[in-house]
This record gives C-alpha cells, sequence and structure tokens, in this order.
C-alpha cells in the first residue's frame, strides 16, 4: 500500500448464539461496499463463558494491524463485546455497534434457564451475562443499539415474550443508558443479518456516529 493510499478503518464483526464468523458475511459485504475493511470473529457461543470469550475477542484484536478498529455485535456477540470493553478494552476502539443485544438481561433466556435443557442451549456465557450486574456504557465510546420489533423467532416457542420485540429480544431489553443513538427498525432477530435497513443504518452510524432515523419505515 502506497503512502497515498488511505487507510480503510475496519470494523470487527462478532456474531451470535449458535453461530459462527460466517454468518456475518453479507453484513461484511455491505459495510465493505460503504468503504470499511472487515473481519469476522468466531467464538465458542456455548461452550464458552463470556470472560472467556471476552479474552479471546481481545487477544484477536491485539493481532489486528489497524490504527482505529470499530466494532458490530449480533445479539450475544454484543454481550461479548461489551464484557471486552469492560475487561480488556483496546484503546483502538471507537464505534461500538450492537443489533439485537438483551443488554437488560433477556426473558426468553432467563424462561429457558429455569431448566437443565435450556441451560444447555444458551449457554455459558449468556448464563454469566444473566448472573452478572451489566457493564456501564461509560461513555468512553460511541455506542449505537438496533432494536427489531418483527415478532418472528424462537421466541413463539417459549411463549410470553413480551411486545414489543423482534420474536427473541424484546425491545426494552435492547435499551442501554449512554448510548449515543438508538433504532428500532421492522426486522426480526435473525433477519437483521440479511436485511437492508440494518445494513444502511449500520454504515450510517458506523461513519457518523448517529442513525438516520427518518429512514426508520423504508
Amino acid at each position: 500500500m502506497s503512502a497515498d493510499t488511505p487507510i480503510k478503518e475496519t470494523v470487527v464483526l462478532v456474531h451470535g448464539l449458535w453461530m459462527r464468523g460466517w454468518v456475518m458475511a453479507w453484513l461484511g459485504w455491505r459495510l465493505r461496499r460503504c468503504g470499511f475493511r472487515t473481519v469476522a470473529f468466531s467464538y465458542p457461543s456455548v461452550r464458552g463463558t463470556l470472560s472467556q470469550n471476552a479474552l479471546r475477542l481481545s487477544r484477536f484484536v491485539a493481532g489486528l494491524d489497524a490504527p482505529r478498529i470499530h466494532f458490530m455485535g449480533h445479539s450475544l456477540g454484543g454481550l461479548v463485546l461489551l464484557q471486552m470493553l469492560a475487561t480488556h478494552p483496546d484503546p483502538r476502539t471507537s464505534r461500538v455497534l450492537l443489533a439485537g443485544c438483551p443488554y437488560r438481561a433477556s426473558y426468553a433466556a432467563r424462561k429457558l434457564a429455569r431448566r437443565w435443557l435450556g441451560r444447555c442451549l444458551i449457554g455459558r456465557s449468556v448464563l454469566q451475562w444473566l448472573g452478572q450486574p451489566a457493564p456501564a456504557c461509560t461513555g468512553q465510546y460511541e455506542v449505537g443499539v438496533i432494536a427489531g420489533c418483527q415478532p418472528l423467532g424462537a421466541g413463539k416457542l417459549i411463549g410470553g415474550v413480551p411486545q414489543p420485540n423482534d420474536g427473541v429480544v424484546v425491545v426494552e431489553e435492547t435499551a442501554l443508558p449512554g448510548a449515543s443513538d438508538q433504532i428500532v427498525l421492522d426486522v426480526c432477530h435473525s433477519g437483521m443479518l440479511l436485511s437492508d435497513q440494518v445494513a444502511r443504518q449500520a454504515c450510517a452510524f458506523l461513519r457518523q456516529g448517529y442513525f438516520f432515523h427518518d429512514m426508520e419505515s423504508k
């Protein structure tokens, strides 16, 4: 790379429960079209604890050659991000985007955690999050929150998930005090990974630190 070639800002993509990094491929492609460099991080979402996965993420990030780093986490991936920033912060961190992330715990997860099979399904990372105080948003980073209000997902099988929700996570559960901006889109939990709305809003926030609220219904 020549001295005159601009350095692209790096976005680290962190997947959610039961997934691997490849599920973020479409969002990564859309962000690259916006001018970002993207890398996907994979971790054992069921077997690993939140602390273990946060440490794995910090080591992954430490190996990146990038002067400025943004993050985007979907669902549990957002919790892993927040844990890492609280315990192993990287000074290059700039903007953090949480999509469908149950910051205020999770009705669905708490209901599943009452039974042995449910605890096996949600895994050790989610169980750790449910059992500890949520890390505070200190204002050190610009944090954006995307919630969904299309109730299509596993929540219907669990039953009783409060409205509005994205099929898994309740909109109220995504609210993070101190966030720079928050937006609710007409998407379901898994659909966030393939949503044009989410991709456009992610690009907007990572570029400028706020969402385009006049695009919410488009």
